[in-house]
């Protein structure tokens, strides 16, 4: 593992997510990019936090908690994190919809002062693309900026922009 990254393992049920199911593992991993490293723009961007989470709506919770306390180190206001948290979900739901049995949820984090990047795939084999005319995607489209969909390979991504309303 590189330095500076972070690999956290929970076990198959744990009592702070009571919902999850006890049979499957939780694959989890947490990469912070290390700051002290200088900025090469001719290799691909890497996100400032990656996260892994098993394809199942069961696991949305876990993402959308990581997010709440991403946003809240960059000082986000309550109202903030609350539009991102629900950002996050619908984002989850779109990708989730032709996700792989036993695939993987997959999201990448850009932080940055006053803004957040989130970008959210799931492993499909599928060729359908979210549905842009979906609730969800009005909900997503009104709480957040810049939000697009990409495919690479057989990750399907949402991405999207919150920034804070303090930093506005």
């Amino acid at each position: 593992m590189p330095s500076g990254s972070t690999r956290l393992a929970f076990g198959p049920q744990s009592e702070a997510f009571p919902d999850l199911p006890r049979s499957v593992p939780i694959r989890t991993s947490v990469c912070p990019t290390d700051p002290t490293l200088l900025k090469d723009t001719t290799v691909s961007h890497s996100p400032d936090v990656e996260l892994r989470l098993p394809a199942e709506s069961a696991y949305v919770a876990v993402l959308r908690m990581t997010t709440a306390g991403l946003a809240a180190r960059l000082d986000f206001t309550l109202d903030d994190i609350e539009d991102l948290r629900m950002a996050v979900g619908e984002a989850c739901a779109l990708v989730l919809e032709n996700a792989d049995p036993g695939g993987d949820l997959h999201a990448n984090f850009d932080l940055s002062d006053g803004s957040i990047r989130v970008a959210v795939s799931a492993d499909s084999s599928s060729d359908k693309d979210p549905d842009e005319d979906s609730f969800g995607w009005q909900v997503l489209t009104a709480l957040t900026s810049d939000v697009l969909t990409s495919r690479e390979g057989r990750l399907h991504w949402v991405s999207f922009t919150v920034r804070s309303s303090i930093a506005a």
